[in-house]
């Protein structure tokens, strides 16, 4: 969780040092505040195991082992990247870890992670799928359509739904007409849960539940997370969410809250929390260097079909 939300807080400043000297960068969707859900799924994953991200990628691509130098290059345009600079951050690829990459559509990876089910089951490997979506993603015609086709044919995916609240700056309420999206889950009669997408230890003890059952071809399941983002959307688009809603949820902040459990149950002192904090920021300092290091993308990298 940490080394997620170091990245973000690193990117985020960096990214706004080139805003201020006119470098057009794009848009940048931080993932801090919700590094609870991807941490905790993702513990329980194998390297062999598939993971579809979204838009806001970061915390996936990293939970889920993807090299910080590389991800750090990738978002600055660098040949090192993870795509050689050219998937950006919102298409982070590591298909050698079992991510299959991000996606700047809204709910896109939702057809996409029928493919991968569908492949372990063909070939008869212990694999499964986890698709993150968020809360917009599941008002759309393709959530329905993945999971009546994954519940027909049991499909070993697991669809996890970061409920943030907000699609962007459209209120849950706004498109989802019940209270949790998981309860959709009995439409197509599999299981669904509700978790407190804030507290890591829930969210990695119902991810080992699900991982378990998934795995042993009993078909695919919903999770849906319950977390808030700390920032707004992106980069470029102002915060419209009010400040005590905010500050409400920064009172459940999921690092904040699993440090005092590691101070309460496990006898940690803020010597040795802080310690941690120094290795991760280190980690990403020689990462940054790394990236600035590294030559920036070129097109050759690219198929040159894309060029012709």
């Amino acid at each position: 969780m940490l080394v997620i939300r170091v990245f973000e807080e690193t990117m985020r400043k960096l990214y706004q040092q080139r805003i201020a000297q006119g470098i057009p960068v794009g848009a940048l969707h931080s993932y801090e505040g919700q590094e609870a859900v991807s941490a905790g799924v993702c513990a329980c994953l194998k390297d062999s195991d598939y993971v579809f991200s979204t838009h806001r990628g970061h915390g996936h691509a990293l939970a889920k082992g993807a090299s910080l130098d590389k991800v750090v290059a990738e978002l600055l345009g660098k040949s090192t990247g993870l795509c050689k600079g050219w998937g950006g951050s919102m298409h982070l690829f590591a298909p050698e870890i079992g991510l299959m990459g991000g996606n700047g559509i809204v709910g896109g990876g939702l057809p996409l992670v029928l493919g991968a089910g569908y492949s372990a089951k063909y070939r008869g490997t212990d694999q499964i799928a986890v698709c993150f979506f968020g809360d917009g993603g599941s008002a759309e015609g393709s959530f329905h359509e993945s999971l009546n086709m994954a519940a027909i044919h049991k499909y070993p995916i697991i669809y996890l739904c970061e409920n943030n609240l907000y699609a962007a700056t459209t209120h849950v309420s706004k498109n989802c007409p019940i209270e949790n999206i998981a309860d959709r889950a009995a439409g197509y009669g599999i299981p669904g849960y509700v978790v407190d997408g804030n507290d890591a230890v829930a969210v990695y003890e119902k991810a080992k539940e699900v991982v378990e059952y998934v795995r042993s071809g009993e078909g695919p399941v919903l999770i849906e997370c319950k977390t808030y983002r700390r920032w707004p959307h992106c980069m470029v688009i102002p915060e419209n969410r009010s400040q005590d809603e905010i500050e409400m949820w920064l009172d459940r902040d999921p690092i904040t809250r699993f440090e005092k459990k590691l101070i309460r149950e496990f006898k940690f002192n803020d010597s040795e929390l802080e310690t941690i904090r120094n290795s991760v920021e280190d980690a990403m300092n020689r990462a940054v260097e790394f990236a600035n290091n590294s030559k920036d993308a070129v097109p050759q990298d690219q198929p040159s079909e894309l060029w012709s």
